[in-house]
Parts: C-alpha cells; sequence; structure tokens
C-alpha cells in the first residue's frame, strides 16, 4: 500500500459491526435517493446532509465543482436510534484518534460504479459486507478491502472512485476526518501495512 491507502492499527469485530447494520437497517433503513446511507452522526439543529460537495472533471477536462459545502464540524450528534449498538462504540474509538465529520453507512448495489471525482476531506472505511468486486481507485491505485473489522485511511482529496463489479451490495462505514497533518500522525501512531 502506498499514501492513497493505509490499513490502520485500528481493528473492531465484524460479527458486532454485521449485528449493528442489520439493527440499523431494520430500525432505520437507508435513506432514497442518490445516496443509499444510513447516517450516524447528525448536525444537532438540522437533518444530515447525505452528499456534501466534491468536484469531478467535464469533457473537457476542466474541474467542476458539484453539490454544496457541509459543515462536517456541525455533525456532532450520533444517531439516538443506534445509541445501543457497536456502532456507537466504533464511533467513541474512532473520536479518540481523529476529529471526525459525518459518519455514515454507505451501500453500493451490485454492478454500479461513483464517478471519478475529488472530496474536500480524507475518508476512513470499514468494509461490513463486501465480495472480490468491491474495488476502490485512488489516483490510478486500485484495491480490495475485505470485511474483517480491519481499518483502512483513504486519500480521497485525490480523484477517486468505486466499483462494485460483485453480485452482492457492497457496505462500509465510512467517517469523514478533519486533522491537521493528518499524513504525519497516521505515520507516527498508526504505522500501517
Amino acid at each position: 500500500m502506498d499514501e492513497n491507502f493505509r490499513k490502520l492499527n485500528i481493528h473492531f469485530d465484524i460479527d458486532a459491526l454485521t449485528e449493528a447494520y442489520e439493527y440499523a437497517v431494520d430500525t432505520i433503513g437507508f435513506s432514497s435517493g442518490l445516496v443509499n446511507c444510513i447516517s450516524l452522526t447528525h448536525p444537532a439543529d438540522s437533518d444530515a446532509d447525505q452528499r456534501g460537495v466534491f468536484w469531478t472533471k467535464n469533457e473537457n477536462y476542466e474541474e467542476v465543482q458539484v453539490e454544496r459545502f457541509v459543515n462536517e464540524l456541525a455533525y456532532k450528534v450520533f444517531e439516538p436510534l443506534l445509541m445501543e449498538t457497536y456502532f456507537k462504540n466504533v464511533y467513541d474509538v474512532l473520536k479518540k484518534h481523529f476529529k471526525v465529520g459525518r459518519v455514515r453507512i454507505l451501500k453500493m448495489d451490485s454492478r454500479t460504479s461513483l464517478s471519478y471525482h475529488r472530496d474536500p476531506e480524507n475518508r476512513l472505511h470499514i468494509p461490513i459486507v463486501t465480495n472480490p468486486g468491491a474495488l476502490m481507485i485512488v489516483n490510478n491505485e486500485c484495491m480490495h478491502m475485505p470485511a474483517d473489522g480491519s481499518v483502512y485511511f483513504m486519500k480521497t482529496i485525490d480523484y477517486h472512485t468505486a466499483l462494485n463489479g460483485g453480485d452482492k451490495p457492497r457496505i462500509h462505514l465510512v467517517a469523514t476526518i478533519l486533522d491537521e497533518n493528518l499524513e504525519d500522525e497516521l505515520y507516527a501512531v498508526y504505522g500501517g501495512d
């Protein structure tokens, strides 16, 4: 792995993650619309924004902004309906190590892909359900992340995409990270593979 992906020395119980995921689907369900999402965090005074700003390139290879900015710092309220699940434990552990913004469960249906884009912040990914055809590509580097409780740093401030070429949905817990000098902190504290 290089700077685009980094497996961190943080590990969660995959069975507990799966159980929490199933409870969240039964209790809240995925949002409808462009993003299959269950928001684990919300702003105190408004609903969760499931998309947020990103940049892509048009047919002339010019960068264009899509959507609007989201105040990631406002996402401090953990979803009350999931307070007693393992997701709260995961959230608390991530908050000890990182300054986090939105934390969501994202579902990618089979045989689909995302646009090639870049985000304003980097992300942590924790695969919960996956298959061999579920891949992430950052700066032309491709990686499959198994659903084994591992946490992965992804350099999503650079151009990237995700695809699910498998027959089953791919489910990841995704956390926006807002730390300054994150690269130095990740290397010093977590090392990784």
